[in-house]
């Protein structure tokens, strides 16, 4: 049986990892210049976080080094030959080629080691999903490679999808790609925006107001979803609970998905995407990301 190792950009509570034997490597992230990490995000204060964010409170990130992961996995394969990482997107974070630089080390050392990685070109639970799908597949039986294999499909499906209360943490980060797409927020003007299919944040679409932006993420949910009924969904929220109830509602409406799950985004993708944020996960064609407009 393999090893399964992600991150906490996952967003899943540790508690939920220890019951389905997930290892989940923490990113870390500074505010007033300390270090911190969150590795349970279910004892994570997220309307203290996100309202100090609001008043001018600045929260730095890093990504994960090459060494921190060969840490983790070192005494993994100590144990067994086989890992399977399932990690946050290369498009928006450094993370993800560490990882690479740490499994060609380790095969050096443990030359019969076997370790699979997945970038999942998502974040949030558009990560999340995928490594509880992978779980899924260990617990079914399946191989290393047939679970890798079948989660390297499943990314293109995965659509993610999300509204923002004001663009500057995106800019301010650089994750934001298509900077020219950029709107004027003084103008109650909502973007929606999208991973790429390079795991890249890009805008996609415009709404007027607050409501008219949780509405686009419902008709394209309503328009592109596929087999809700077999699914889990994902919607993580920055601080805005309502805004995520509001939304889990207009899903169920029309094709109601088999689970609606709903987090608090962890504080460093949140910090990313800034307070107030609200994204959709969900499963559609392979092409679903180019769809999205």
């Amino acid at each position: 049986m393999f090893a399964i190792v992600t991150d906490t950009s996952a967003n899943l509570d540790c508690s939920l990892l220890q019951q389905r034997n997930i290892a989940a490597i923490p990113f870390t992230f500074f505010v007033g210049g300390q270090e911190q990490t969150c590795t349970d995000t279910a004892g994570f204060d997220g309307p203290a976080f996100y309202s100090a964010m609001r008043s001018g409170t600045q929260v730095k990130t890093s990504q994960v080094s090459p060494q921190q992961y060969i840490d983790l996995f070192s005494p993994m394969l100590a144990m067994g030959p086989e890992i399977l990482f399932v990690g946050m997107s290369s498009g928006i974070s450094g993370s993800y080629h560490s990882a690479e630089i740490a499994a060609q080390q380790l095969k050096e050392v443990f030359p019969d080691a076997r370790i699979r990685l997945v970038d999942t070109l998502s974040a949030s639970l558009g990560e999340g999903l995928l490594v509880l799908e992978a779980a899924d597949c260990r617990d079914r039986g399946m191989t290393l490679d047939e679970t890798a294999d079948r989660l390297m499909a499943m990314r293109h499906r995965m659509a993610q999808v999300f509204t923002v209360e004001d663009l500057k943490y995106l800019r301010r980060t650089g994750r934001l790609s298509n900077v020219t797409a950029l709107v004027g927020m003084m103008l109650n003007i909502k973007p929606l925006l999208k991973g790429d299919n390079e795991g890249k944040i890009v805008t996609f679409a415009r709404t007027r107001g607050r409501r008219q932006s949780i509405l686009g993420l419902a008709e394209r949910y309503d328009a592109l979803v596929r087999h809700p009924e077999q699914q889990v969904v994902g919607i993580a929220h920055a601080d805005c609970p309502e805004d995520a109830e509001t939304l889990a509602s207009l899903l169920r409406a029309k094709h109601p998905p088999k689970e609606i799950m709903t987090v608090c985004y962890e504080p460093v993708t949140g910090s990313h995407v800034g307070p107030g944020t609200l994204a959709l996960f969900f499963l559609g064609d392979e092409d679903v990301r180019e769809k999205l407009r």
